[in-house]
């Protein structure tokens, strides 16, 4: 299936590794031109030669911390300099620390509310005038399936989530009609850096090993495993392309079943 993405130019934060890459990689697949974002230069270099070698036409690397809302400036403002405007826009950021509701404390919802909240909006209010201009936009969150049933765990995450997933359902009602979509992508369990992370927390409360934590992970799942980087990537790319150009407004889980709400 032709995705409609050759030539189209996406901006990818986060793009080195973990959700972001999965999504770089299957847009950069379909030849479209890249720019990603993120704090570890080296990993950038050589996430951009292997998004090449698959097939993205080329691929700039910007170095930007999500927490400061000037490099979200110059994050736009290079991907426009590099590729000569941003059709596509990912937003994509590092999780909060793992913690309870009752554990939750005042200067974690401010310092994360800037990554998951007021960056992402800034970034996103730079670039999208643009979009509307010329009939034709992506925005799609790289977001987490505690935004439609929330994980005791990550409650910084639900409850910062959710001011950004209410964001989007605003305003992709008002742009929607200048050809410009925007959706959420939530994952499920997916095996990356942060699910790691998470399940080494939870292996060090419940006293049991990493490779437990990990096997429990997946027996919530009715899958009954984990999902991989690749399962997640390409609903990514097929919301960017032509493909969803009907599809707004909305949260598409890839969570192997996990979520099991109707709504």
């Amino acid at each position: 299936m032709d995705l409609g993405l050759k030539g189209k130019r996406a901006l990818v934060m986060g793009g080195a590794k973990g959700l972001g890459r999965s999504i770089a990689d299957a847009i950069a697949a379909e030849g479209a031109v890249l720019t990603i974002s993120g704090r570890d230069t080296a990993a950038m270099a050589t996430a951009a030669e292997e998004l090449k070698a698959v097939g993205a036409q080329a691929v700039t690397t910007v170095v930007a911390d999500v927490g400061n809302g000037e490099d979200m400036d110059r994050l736009a403002e290079a991907a426009v300099k590099a590729m000569g405007g941003v059709d596509i826009l990912v937003l994509n950021h590092g999780g909060p620390p793992v913690c309870t509701a009752s554990e939750m404390k005042e200067a974690d919802l401010v310092k994360w509310f800037q990554n998951i909240v007021v960056s992402p909006i800034r970034i996103t209010m730079k670039l999208m005038p643009a979009m509307r201009a010329q009939k034709w936009g992506r925005v799609i969150v790289v977001g987490s399936s505690g935004m439609h049933h929330p994980i005791p765990t990550l409650a910084l995450s639900n409850t910062l989530r959710a001011s950004i997933w209410a964001w989007l359902k605003t305003l992709s009602g008002e742009v929607a009609a200048d050809g410009v979509t925007m959706n959420v992508l939530a994952p499920g369990t997916i095996l990356t850096d942060r699910v790691r992370g998470t399940s080494t927390v939870r292996a060090e409360k419940e006293g049991i090993t990493f490779d437990e934590a990990l096997s429990k992970a997946a027996k919530e799942i009715p899958m009954g495993r984990l999902g991989k980087p690749e399962d997640y990537g390409p609903m990514g790319a097929f919301l960017a392309g032509e493909t969803g150009g009907y599809i707004t407004g909305t949260m598409i889980r890839v969570d192997g079943g996990r979520v099991r709400s109707m709504l």
